[in-house]
């Protein structure tokens, strides 16, 4: 056998085989990103309750005022989103680019339809002086000034991590139409499935706790 045959690039480890381990890796990191953002939402969670305890009542009232059409269609949006970003991984597994670049898409438009809602819903709520220490508020109940301040804070933080989200799935389309996310790697877009499945399981959580209060 003649060792001078032997090319260099043979003695190198393969890139697609090292690409599980690199995956994981990653996966890892952003499963530990994820844990602190759920410490940060479920602390606003635990606030929420607690002050729900103390004015159960203005909270109920303050729900009324919210548009429960907009919090439902808002919800079916988001799952429509996150099955389309379960679809783009697997097509992209299955090498069908296509249809990974249409998922991608079609969860993309999801997310600037949720903002868009959600720009209305507050737009009009401002528009009636309902915002955190509006006159209207500040002279009302004190529990309904709670709630509308809290309703703000994590619906807005919601959609901060929306817009992210978005970004991740802006970057990872492009990648896609590039060559780049492959499925021999996709690490970014299985983490940026990871990140858009948390923002919609966060408003999951969102949804009854401000438009269903009883």
């Amino acid at each position: 056998m003649n060792l001078s045959s032997i090319k260099t690039q043979d003695l190198q480890p393969d890139a697609e085989s090292a690409s599980p381990a690199d995956n994981a890796g990653k996966k890892l990191g952003m499963w530990l990103f994820l844990y602190t953002e759920i410490i940060l939402f479920g602390g606003l969670f635990v606030l929420y309750a607690v002050y729900l305890k103390l004015y159960a009542s203005d909270f109920a009232e303050g729900a009324q005022e919210l548009n429960k059409i907009f919090g439902v269609v808002n919800t079916v949006i988001l799952l429509i989103s996150s099955f389309a970003v379960a679809a783009s991984i697997t097509a992209i597994q299955k090498n069908e680019r296509g249809i990974a670049l249409f998922s991608l898409g079609t969860a993309l438009l999801c997310g600037a339809v949720f903002l868009v809602n959600k720009y209305f819903e507050w737009g009009h709520k401002i528009s009636h002086g309902i915002y955190p220490n509006s006159d209207k508020l500040v002279d009302g109940p004190a529990g309904q000034n709670l709630f509308f301040g809290l309703y703000y804070v994590i619906t807005g933080l919601h959609g901060v991590h929306i817009v992210i989200g978005m970004t991740l799935l802006a970057v990872s389309l492009v990648f896609v139409l590039r060559g780049r996310i492959s499925s021999g790697s996709y690490a970014l877009l299985d983490n940026a499935g990871l990140y858009w499945h948390l923002v919609d399981l966060i408003w999951i959580f969102i949804f009854p706790l401000f438009y269903l209060v009883i």
